[in-house]
């Protein structure tokens, strides 16, 4: 699913293309594949399991809190017995923070196994509103790109807190976005700590990334694809993926070339001037095209060193950017598949 999760722009893409498949899923899909495995040229996708991992000891909310949400409201939350979170990412969050048993409702963007049971309150990136309220939540957590306004606006008229946070956009809002959290729900102490896992993790996937042996990072291209709604894009400079690139000691190449923009239409031009050595793209935007030999048949696709190596990297649409607690999972995954022989 999403992602967990996109830039605003794509949602409106992702928007289009379930209205040509008639799907209910998002980024990643209900029920995808676990974790951030995924494959080096094209070997298909290695499941790995889609949990999250909470903190050991499980934190007790101080409350009430006020906290200030990202749609300029300030908002008192005093309870935190029945939480509802709208993204798949926010959701990851709080479970990791040992908060889970506490949450009543998911987003359809929420595929890890320790909340599958859970009711599904949106349909694609729509709130339903009579859903949401029907189970009497205390403190509901939203994004700035949930929607639509007025499913928002409706539980916050109902009278319950409703907490706006920003999505994340690379590996710099991973601290900032768990801090968030924590404070709304009363467990500062619990969101440092898991703070500073995530980083330490991420810092120690950083530290196997072996130094390139020609003095070149790779280039990597990000794809979203999905092939029954014909949309392939090329990821550029605001899609969400070069801070994770980067940090992987690569280059986004979608960025590098130029493209300002968050996503652009795939052609075989702006691809010839990227110039991938490889091509990131979720696990479920590969399988829509059938897989590598699909992939290949994409205008321009098999022109570039990627396509010709077949050098393709994925990864679960359910944590590639979430940039949550398990980020550093993702950025391991990308750096095997990318560097298979540490080289």
């Amino acid at each position: 699913m999403r992602t967990q999760r996109l830039a605003g722009a794509l949602i409106s893409v992702l928007a289009l293309a379930l209205t040509a498949t008639g799907c209910g899923g998002s980024d990643s899909g209900a029920g995808g594949t676990g974790g951030a495995g995924g494959t080096a040229k094209g070997a298909g996708t290695t499941a790995t399991a889609d949990r999250v991992e909470p903190l050991a000891t499980v934190p007790e909310p101080e409350l009430p809190v006020t906290v200030d949400s990202a749609d300029g409201t300030k908002v008192t939350v005093t309870s935190t017995d029945r939480l509802v979170p709208l993204t798949g990412s926010l959701s990851e969050i709080v479970f990791t923070l040992g908060l889970g048993k506490h949450v009543v409702a998911r987003d359809i963007t929420a595929t890890f196994e320790q909340a599958e049971k859970l009711p599904v309150v949106t349909r694609a990136h729509d709130v339903s509103a009579e859903s949401v309220l029907s189970l009497r939540p205390t403190l509901v957590i939203a994004e700035t790109t949930t929607g639509p306004a007025e499913a928002v606006e409706q539980i916050r008229d109902a009278g319950i807190p409703l907490l706006v946070v920003e999505p994340a956009k690379g590996l710099d809002d991973v601290g900032t976005r768990i801090g968030t959290v924590a404070r709304a729900l009363g467990v500062d102490a619990a969101g440092d700590e898991l703070s500073a896992r995530t980083a330490e993790r991420i810092a120690a996937v950083q530290k196997r990334i072996p130094a390139p042996g020609d003095g070149e990072k790779p280039r990597v291209a990000f794809l979203y694809l999905r092939g029954s709604a014909s949309v392939y894009l090329l990821g550029g400079r605001d899609s969400g993926a070069s801070s994770l690139l980067e940090a992987a000691g690569a280059v986004d190449a979608g960025k590098e070339s130029g493209l300002d923009k968050d996503f652009t239409a795939i052609t075989s031009e702006a691809l010839a001037k990227a110039a991938p050595d490889a091509i990131l793209l979720m696990s479920k935007g590969l399988e829509s095209v059938g897989g590598p030999d699909g992939l290949v048949k994409i205008p321009g696709v098999a022109e570039t060193p990627a396509g010709l190596d077949r050098r393709f990297v994925s990864v679960d649409d359910g944590v590639l950017l979430n940039y949550g607690p398990r980020t550093d999972q993702v950025l391991a995954s990308l750096v095997e598949q990318l560097y298979p022989d540490g080289e």
